[in-house]
């Protein structure tokens, strides 16, 4: 169980960088399949170089804000549909990231890395990893919650809420998206080199599928909690990429066949994507505004002044 909180949390920085792009910008961004290798393997030959890990992961962070220009740069100026876009770039990083690493793969066994240096300070693998993790994401969470808050953050959200008013106010919505696609793809990327790091190996094919991971993660996270405001909606997502890698381990402690576990992610997405048409939801949003409604003042004066029965007899 340790080690699924522990790649929940690595998860959820990956899962923040989906939730700009799905949520904030509403943009269908396939890109992040090529951009999460990108960040592995920039962090792998770095580190088996002398580097230090984390120049290596701010390194692999800057890679997948170039993938992610590449990206709003086809979409915006190259007028190429956004699905097709992340597509394209997702399919060329697949040979970038086979030049960065000279190889199918690079093993990271006896450098040293994040983990490592948090076991040089006396944190284990245990609980303790566990906490440390979940200050680190949740810091990085606070940063982003900061800048959503601010003038180019709102223009961001504006962008995806409604492109025409936004534009209307003189803000240049193809920067906003651009600007978006970089964040979210350096966020996957530093997920990446993160997961390198923590497996002890960059593979050219571990990017395979993630969009998947990120999509049920933010889908899930949010099913529970709502997205009322930005810090309920973030957090969700960090709740959701847990959530997503605990249920995989309880599936996979079940007995169910590891080769199925994108079978099992897609069926998260299904269940957490149906569960509000089943009507629950919203009757208890029903039942709350009736119960809200009861209890107001104006219903309060009108039952004081509807007449009794003998009133109402008498009349």
């Amino acid at each position: 169980m340790i080690s699924a909180l522990e790649l929940g949390l690595v998860y959820a920085v990956m899962a923040l960088g989906v939730y700009l792009t799905f949520r904030i910008l509403n943009f269908p961004d396939l890109t992040v399949d090529g951009s999460y290798t990108s960040g592995a393997a920039t962090a792998a030959i770095l580190i088996t170089n002398g580097t230090h890990w984390a120049l290596a992961m701010v390194a692999a962070f800057f890679v997948g804000t170039a993938a992610g220009l590449i990206t709003g740069l086809l979409h915006t100026k190259g007028k190429i549909d956004g699905l097709l876009a992340g597509i394209l770039t997702m399919i060329a990083l697949y040979s970038v990231n086979l030049r960065i690493m000279g190889g199918a793969n690079i093993p990271l066994l006896g450098q040293d890395t994040l983990f490592s240096g948090l076991a040089g300070f006396g944190v284990g693998r245990n609980w303790q990893s566990v906490a440390v993790l979940f200050v680190l994401v949740f810091v990085l969470k606070l940063v982003l919650d900061w800048f959503l808050h601010t003038d180019m953050g709102l223009a961001l959200q504006a962008t995806g809420d409604n492109e025409e008013m936004i534009r209307s106010y003189g803000v240049s919505t193809d920067r906003m998206k651009i600007l978006g696609l970089m964040l979210s793809n350096g966020l996957v990327a530093l997920c990446g080199s993160a997961m390198a790091q923590y497996q002890g190996f960059s593979d050219i094919s571990m990017g395979i599928g993630l969009i998947l991971v990120g999509l049920a993660s933010v889908i899930v996270g949010q099913a529970i909690f709502g997205t009322r405001t930005v810090f309920i909606a973030t957090f969700a997502v960090i709740v959701g990429a847990v959530l997503y890698r605990v249920i995989i381990q309880l599936a996979l402690n079940a007995g169910l066949n590891p080769n199925d576990m994108k079978l099992i992610s897609a069926a998260l997405v299904v269940l957490a994507l149906l569960l509000p048409q089943f009507g629950i939801a919203k009757r208890l949003s029903i039942r709350s505004r009736a119960t809200a409604d009861s209890s107001s003042p104006a219903a309060v004066d009108a039952e004081a002044d509807a007449p009794t029965p003998q009133e109402a007899t008498r009349a």
